[in-house]
């Protein structure tokens, strides 16, 4: 079974990735490519697709609740490094709740996790 999060992407396309400007290609060539971030603030960028109404990473390809992956996965900021999946590591996360009923898809729970195992 694949990992839950490659079944859903539903985070990537709910909320605002803001981050330091020091985690892109600005700072760090193993950064996020600073073409994919569009400023924020003056210490902050965002990821293209995600600081507008209705957001949508730009690196989230696939379709939500179905099959997606992130096309630059192994540069991915902090905000997407941290934010857990529901009960990936023993821990509710109202986040990934959130972000997976605004799609129609139903909370993940401890089995989702045996499944995927």
């Amino acid at each position: 079974m694949p990992h839950p999060c490659q079944r859903c992407g539903a985070c990537c396309a709910r909320f605002r990735v803001a981050f330091h400007w020091s985690e892109t290609t600005a700072f760090s060539a193993q950064g996020m490519p600073l073409e994919l971030t569009e400023p924020l603030d003056a210490h902050r960028v965002s990821m293209r697709g995600t600081d507008c109404r209705q957001p949508h990473c730009i690196n989230l390809a696939g379709r939500v609740g179905s099959e997606v992956s992130c096309r630059e996965y192994a540069r991915r900021p902090s905000p997407c490094r941290d934010l857990a999946a529901a009960w990936e590591h023993g821990q509710p996360s109202p986040q990934c709740d959130r972000a997976r009923a605004a799609y129609g898809l139903a909370p993940l729970t401890p089995a989702s996790w045996q499944k995927a195992q």
